[in-house]
């Protein structure tokens, strides 16, 4: 059990490294990183999904309704710490830690 929580603790922390690394890029750029973007609902040209963004000092989770004749829409809006977003996350699922580790990597390595 102790080397569980030592391997989560040890992504948690790294994926809060990256996120920070990455909000210096936001803060050059002006422009957030894109974390992730997931349709939930679609039905015709109008959808509901979420758009995961990393701004200089948050994360931000949207749930956006748009398309067809809707004016978008912010259903809900969360704004999560680096670290706060790291441990949510790393609990909520692990595909998509994985997934937002490597969209920050590959940021990362771009800039260098």
């Amino acid at each position: 059990m102790t080397g569980q929580i030592s391997l989560d603790a040890f992504h948690i922390s790294h994926l809060s490294e990256l996120l920070t690394k990455g909000s210096e890029i936001v803060k050059k750029t002006g422009m957030p990183i894109i974390l992730y973007r997931q349709t939930l609902e679609e039905e015709g040209d109008s959808y509901e999904e979420i758009v995961c963004s990393l701004t200089p000092r948050h994360v931000i989770e949207q749930v956006v309704v748009s398309g067809g004749m809707i004016v978008p829409t912010f259903r809900q809006q969360n704004a999560y710490t680096f670290g706060e977003y790291s441990k949510m996350l790393q609990q909520k699922s692990a595909d998509r830690f994985l997934e937002v580790v490597a969209i920050l990597e590959e940021h990362l390595a771009q800039v260098s």
